[in-house]
Order: C-alpha cells, then sequence, then structure tokens
C-alpha cells in the first residue's frame, strides 16, 4: 500500500516532464544554450527552472488517460515544435555572425582555413568563427539568454500545454524570417568585405602595369592585412549589426509565443 504521502508523487513527475519538454526543446534549437559543450544536466535543470513558472500559470492538468495515449502524444508533440519554433527563430538571428564571417573570409582569401565550432562541432571559416564568438559575447551582454528565458515562459499562456499548435500564418512568418538571416549577414559583412574587393581589384591593376610582380605574393598579404585592420576599424558597426540580427531573432520569437 503506498503512504498517504506519496500518492501524488507520480504525478507530479509527470507535471514535471511536461513542464521540461517546451524550454529543453527551445534550448536545444537555440544559442548558447544548445551547445555542444553545455552539460545536459544543466540544460536539463535550467528547462525545469524555467518550465515550472510558466506552467502553474495555465493551470494545467494531465490528460484522463496520462501522455501515454493520443491525447498525451499530442501535448508532446505540439510542446515540442513551440519550442523549436521559438528556439529557431533566435537561433535565426544569431546565424548572421556565420554568414557575415564566411563572407568577409572568402573576400580575405581565408576561405580555405576553417577551426572547429565547440558550439556545433563543424568546421567554420576563421573569421566566421570570431564573429560568432563575439555574437555570444554579445547575446549574453544584452541578455538575450534572460529574454528567451522570459519569452519561453511568456508562450504558456497563448499556447497552453495541450493547445500549443503553430497556426499555418506563425510558421509563414518563420519560413520568411529566414531571409532576415541573409540580409543581415550580408549588411552586417558589407563593409569590409566590399572594401577588400577594393583592394583587390587595385592588385589586379597593379598587376597589369607591373607584369613582372608576382600577384600571389603580394596580393594574399594584402588582402588578409587589409581585412584585419578593417574589421578593427568596423568592430563598432559589426557589434550594431549583430545585435539588432538577435534582437531581431528574439522580436520573432516573441511573436511566436504569443500565438501571432
Amino acid at each position: 500500500m503506498i503512504p498517504a504521502g506519496f500518492e501524488g508523487v507520480e504525478a507530479q513527475l509527470w507535471v514535471w516532464l511536461v513542464a521540461l519538454i517546451r524550454p529543453g526543446a527551445a534550448f536545444i534549437a537555440a544559442p548558447v544554450f544548445g551547445a555542444s559543450n553545455v552539460p545536459v544536466q544543466l540544460r536539463l535543470v535550467i528547462a525545469l527552472a524555467v518550465g515550472i513558472p510558466g506552467l502553474q500559470t495555465t493551470g494545467f492538468v494531465l490528460p484522463a488517460d496520462g501522455l501515454v495515449s493520443f491525447a498525451g502524444f499530442a501535448l508532446v508533440l505540439g510542446e515540442v515544435l513551440a519550442g523549436l519554433a521559438i528556439g529557431f527563430a533566435v537561433q535565426i538571428g544569431f546565424a548572421a555572425a556565420t554568414i557575415a564571417g564566411e563572407l568577409i573570409g572568402n573576400a580575405m582569401g581565408l576561405g580555405f582555413s576553417a577551426m572547429v565550432d565547440p558550439a556545433t562541432g563543424n568546421t567554420n571559416p576563421v573569421i566566421g568563427q570570431f564573429l560568432s564568438i563575439l555574437g555570444t559575447f554579445l547575446f549574453l551582454a544584452i541578455g538575450g539568454h534572460l529574454m528567451l528565458a522570459a519569452i519561453t515562459v511568456e508562450s504558456y499562456r497563448a499556447l497552453p500545454p495541450g493547445d500549443a499548435w503553430l497556426g499555418a500564418d506563425a510558421l509563414r512568418q518563420l519560413a520568411y524570417f529566414g531571409t532576415v538571416l541573409f540580409a543581415a549577414g550580408v549588411s552586417v559583412a558589407l563593409p569590409v568585405a566590399f572594401s577588400i574587393v577594393l583592394v583587390q581589384i587595385m592588385m589586379g591593376v597593379l598587376s597589369r602595369t607591373a607584369p613582372a610582380l608576382n600577384l600571389f605574393a603580394v596580393g594574399f598579404p594584402a588582402a588578409i592585412l587589409a581585412g584585419l585592420v578593417l574589421i578593427a576599424i568596423a568592430a563598432p558597426v559589426i557589434g550594431e549589426g549583430l545585435i539588432a540580427a538577435m534582437m531581431a531573432g528574439l522580436e520573432q520569437a516573441r511573436m511566436i509565443a504569443l500565438g501571432s
């Protein structure tokens, strides 16, 4: 016979499991939280700390047949989709740093030079890795991780568990928001990349006037040096562009959380 003090333990554990799903899915898709070097245990603790307050605002009650039923499966699937959409919207804005780094690196001639990204485990160009690290610092500096947690909690009001299915308009807006990724990446990289292209054009003209000049021996170091100097000069503008892209991603995530 189960002691009276432990009668509701199983139901409470199921409620905590439901509270883990949406924040956990959002953190898997979101930047910083979804990095491979973040321990899973820490991610679970943070997801539970975010999910329980949000779930308490809805008066959630477990389905009559439990989670191992059609209603429970639909509830879990809706929670996963809502969390992934919120985290993916933030990730789209954050990925502008990688796009900008690839454009600048290719303009500098460093497209062949790559490093392993600790966040994803993939290889990215050196400049892209640098801007990704810069974007991580800026994301934490503007409180993006706190905004993401607040957005996830707010989503429980407009999208309560069991009714968290995103509409076609929300999914369409999320797909269209992907164009912001390329536009933001190009706008961030444009000042530096365009200036490097001008340097390369100048080196091409110089090679025509002095054919004996080894273009690869002179042009390649000149492009790298010009790129490093231009990145240092344009660092404030690059930072502002990355912050604007990340804020756009957070705003899109908020729109999804509000069901609009």
